[in-house]
């Protein structure tokens, strides 16, 4: 089984987020979509982040109704701070049944050079990289490399930022986020 891993710290998981995972799972060679939830980053702000359960929670209830679909919460049980080199090779020796791909944005493309031991991870996965609209030149040496691959999906201009101070400000997001992720949020007042 070809499985795509779709990182990001969900904070939350909106209707952008399964409309790239669902075009991938759909419409390429990928069997199914794991959305792997970050735990804290260092680098974001603590007070915006909630708490990677609560986030994974989403994740779950977000993708419960897509065969195709599945939340991760691994890199919970990795070192922090964690490089997704690390976590390709543990998922890899965890299920070496499995073949497993990344799934980026365009934007996290035009600075993947900068990532650890991203060499590694091109010799041994392939890319699936779905449009940005965002600013810079993507590598040269990235634009025919035979391991990444350009996904024509919708282009999805909705950011987890924008939608938790939509909330923050007391407009109704409903319409952004899958049903059961707004009913939870809702219930347990986050981001207000």
């Amino acid at each position: 089984m070809k499985i795509g891993l779709y990182f990001g710290t969900f904070n939350p998981i909106h209707i952008g987020h399964l409309t790239i995972a669902n075009h991938l799972a759909e419409y390429s060679d990928l069997d199914k979509v794991w959305f792997v939830v970050t735990p804290h980053n260092p680098f974001k702000k603590k007070k915006t982040l909630l708490d990677d359960r609560q986030r994974y929670e989403m994740v779950y209830r977000a993708t419960e109704d897509y065969s195709k679909l599945e939340p991760s919460d691994i890199e919970f049980h990795l070192p922090q701070p964690n490089y997704t080199i690390n976590t390709l090779v543990h998922l890899q020796e965890k299920y070496p049944q499995h073949e497993f791909a990344l799934i980026m944005g365009e934007d996290n493309l035009k600075s993947f050079h900068k990532w650890k031991n991203y060499q590694l991870i091109l010799d041994d996965y392939d890319l699936y990289v779905y449009p940005r609209i965002s600013e810079g030149e993507i590598d040269s040496q990235f634009n025919t490399h035979p391991k990444i691959h350009r996904v024509d999906a919708p282009i999805m201009e909705l950011s987890s930022t924008f939608i938790r101070q939509s909330i923050k400000d007391g407009k109704n997001v409903r319409p952004m986020l899958p049903e059961h992720v707004w009913e939870y949020l809702d219930e347990m007042n986050f981001y207000r």
